[in-house]
């Protein structure tokens, strides 16, 4: 792995950089990388479930619409460059040999201790300078809640669900999810 460049990137030269890495998982903040950190068993379990959770949404409502797990980047803007844990594209087919989703209409960050403060602050405002983005939702395994940050026009409404809080509705694209199925309730 070579080492982390010390001088202000712009999201395209991240890009580039990022994918001359053998292995490591990074995102641009403010035009710094930053190396994201590895996960536990719970992290890991719960994005599982949240992406079995959408894919199956979205299997149920019919939608053209493809699911990511983490490794695919948002760009923000010329000095970020966020990798969700999950997220939903919908539209076109994807290029199989694309690094950046371009129009996502649903980002998930699954919250942990060492996360929480960065992923319902700053990635939270980021994802949502997005104009595509009009869903960012927030699962906190830990506390038992999904947090759904919906773009209605000019304002950003929240919604705090517990695991028997029953569904989240997201339009567009037009499905729903149990609270439950997203915190990896058996």
């Amino acid at each position: 792995m070579s080492a982390v460049p010390d001088r202000l990137l712009t999201s395209d030269e991240f890009i580039d950089w990022a994918m001359r890495q053998p292995s490591g998982r990074y995102e641009l903040v403010a035009g710094r990388v930053v190396t994201m950190a590895p996960e536990r068993t719970r992290h890991n379990l719960v994005k599982i479930a949240v992406l079995l959770a959408l894919r199956e949404g979205v299997n149920r409502a019919g939608l053209p619409c493809t699911i990511y797990t983490d490794g695919m980047t948002v760009v923000v803007d010329r000095q970020h460059s966020r990798e969700p844990d999950a997220a939903v594209q919908c539209g076109d087919q994807p290029d199989p040999d694309a690094l950046i989703l371009d129009a996502p209409l649903i980002v998930v960050e699954v919250v942990s201790p060492s996360t929480e403060r960065d992923d319902t602050g700053a990635k939270l405002i980021e994802y949502f300078s997005v104009v595509a983005v009009p869903h960012n939702k927030n699962v906190n395994p830990e506390k038992r809640v999904v947090v759904h940050h919906r773009r209605d026009g000019n304002e950003i409404r929240t919604r705090i669900v517990g695991a028997d809080g029953g569904d989240l509705r997201f339009d567009p694209p037009g499905f729903s999810v149990s609270a439950a199925a997203l915190l990896h309730e058996r």
